[in-house]
Formats: structure tokens, C-alpha cells, sequence
């Protein structure tokens, strides 16, 4: 244990303790205890405690008297020291293993996100022929950036549903086309500018929706 005041060994006279085992009573030192050849391991990495009492052929709880709370708590463990050397070389395999994991796993999210992208993008194009090819790649890239919350990451938009595509085309086409911004900079409540700027944005729908009949009797 961990003792609240200094104590002095019972058989060595050694002291104080920093740490001690009460034997019949009375306070002896790690090493008459015959526990001195052990290294103290605080509390607070599970893992790590676990596999340390796993590799370690002796080991000990260290507790410490909680006055306030009137009860022993645990503060960590005594384990030998080449058991602990080798629970951290595992904790750290780990580790690394978490590591290569999620570097494999953004890997695959960004390959699922240049995927899911493009699809958008080829859909923007669908319903807007005359949208220009880099502008439907950017609304496809800001609508559908992950944990954006856009409309492009909801359930609708990740189903590429027409409302939802068209849903963001109009947002790109108010923010970047229109003075919708300037007017809610002025002021402007938010209802009022957009009515302000819905002509404009139909407009460019509209002209890019223009591109299907082109095509039809082109």
C-alpha cells in the first residue's frame, strides 16, 4: 500500500516508505517483503496493466487509504520488470496495428468519396447538360464533403436522388451566381434575399437545363 503518513520498515528500520506491506500488522519494506525486486506501474492503462499481470509470474495491487471516501482505492500494480518491457512491446504492436488500420480505412474513405463524387457529378450533369463540367465537379466535391452535414452526406443525397442533387445545384447556383451573400451581408433576412435572387437562379437553371433539348434536336 501507499501509506498516508511516514513509515519506517519493521525488521530493517528503513524509511519512510513510499511503499509498504503490512505483515501481521506492521510495515515492512518491498524488500523484506521479498517483493523489492518488482517496478510499480501506476493505474490509468488498462491494456497495459493487464498484460503486465499476464507476462508477470508475481505480481501485487498497490491501494491507497481514501479518508474522505473511507475505503481502500487502487492506485496500480507491482509487476516484475521484464514482464512490463514486454506487455508495452505488445501494447505498442498494437498500436502500430491501429495505425495501418485506420490509415487502410482512409485510404478506402477517400477512395469511396472520389467514387461517390464523380457519381454526383455525372447526375448534376443528367438534369443540367449545359452545367460546365468543372462547375458540376465542384458542387459535387462541396455538396458531398464528409462530415459536412451537406446535402450530398444525407441519406437522400448519398441515394442521389433528384431532389437532392438539384437541392444542391440551386445552393451553388445562389451562392456563386447571385448577390445572395452580398444581401444577406446588407441585412438582407434570408426569405427576402432569396426571393430577391430567385429569377436569377432560375435563369441559370434554366439555361443549363437547356443543354437536354439541345441535344434532342441537335
Amino acid at each position: 500500500m501507499q501509506p498516508l503518513r511516514h513509515k519506517r520498515c519493521a525488521a530493517c528500520r528503513r524509511g519512510p516508505l513510499s511503499l509498504l506491506v503490512l505483515e501481521d500488522g506492521a510495515p515492512r519494506c518491498l524488500d523484506c517483503a521479498d517483493l523489492g525486486h518488482l517496478v510499480f506501474l501506476p493505474r490509468g492503462d488498462t491494456a497495459l496493466t493487464r498484460r503486465s499481470r499476464e507476462e508477470s509470474t508475481l505480481s501485487a495491487v498497490v491501494v491507497r487509504f481514501n479518508r474522505r471516501k473511507s475505503r481502500y482505492e487502487r492506485q496500480g500494480v507491482l509487476v516484475e520488470e521484464a514482464a512490463l518491457v514486454r506487455a508495452e512491446r505488445r501494447c505498442l504492436a498494437d498500436a502500430e496495428a491501429r495505425r495501418r488500420r485506420r490509415a487502410r480505412d482512409a485510404r478506402l474513405r477517400a477512395a469511396q468519396d472520389v467514387r461517390f463524387t464523380e457519381a454526383f457529378a455525372a447526375e448534376i450533369l443528367r438534369l443540367f447538360p449545359g452545367c460546365p463540367v468543372e462547375r458540376a465537379t465542384a458542387i459535387a466535391a462541396h455538396a458531398s464533403l464528409r462530415g459536412s452535414g451537406r446535402v450530398g452526406r444525407t441519406a437522400a443525397g448519398r441515394a442521389l436522388t433528384e431532389g437532392a442533387v438539384i437541392s444542391a445545384v440551386v445552393a451553388a447556383v445562389r451562392h456563386m451566381d447571385t448577390p445572395y451573400d452580398q444581401l444577406l451581408m446588407g441585412g438582407v433576412p434570408r426569405y427576402e434575399a432569396r426571393r430577391r435572387i430567385a429569377g436569377a437562379v432560375e435563369a441559370v437553371l434554366r439555361s443549363w437545363e437547356a443543354g437536354v433539348r439541345v441535344r434532342l434536336t441537335g
